[in-house]
């Protein structure tokens, strides 16, 4: 089982999607929120809102998304965790071609990385339950 202990800071990322149901706006339609966390720390690096119509992040959103996360250490991971069950074919290209490697796991062994941003998140921009 993953644990923050096993990892050194800027060591690997998670990148995963932060909202548990889509982000409602009235002018540009539905989107989803991926994040990238720094996997010792469980400090998010950064965030993109992604349409519910795309998939996957597109290389460039995610190539972005990387560069956010450079910023705070000068430096790319090694390896970037990513959930089994999302879509991220793009995002894997991106981050192979950066060098990085990519680590498909259940999105279970990620929740105590994840959990706890999630739920802020969901307290803070998702609808109470009616």
């Amino acid at each position: 089982m993953l644990h923050p202990k096993q990892f050194e800071v800027n060591e690997a990322w998670i990148a995963f999607r932060l909202n548990r149901a889509p982000i409602r706006t009235e002018r540009d339609g539905d989107f989803n929120c991926i994040a990238l966390m720094d996997a010792a720390s469980c400090f998010i690096l950064g965030s993109e809102f992604i349409p519910v119509t795309a998939a996957e992040p597109t290389e460039a959103e995610f190539r972005r998304l990387l560069k956010t996360g450079q910023a705070h250490k000068q430096q790319l991971p090694k390896t970037l965790f990513v959930p089994r069950e999302d879509a991220a074919d793009l995002l894997a290209r991106e981050a192979t071609h950066q060098e990085i490697d990519v680590v498909r796991v259940p999105e279970s062994e990620l929740l105590i990385f994840i959990g706890e941003a999630r739920q802020g998140f969901a307290e803070r921009f998702e609808e109470a339950p009616e």
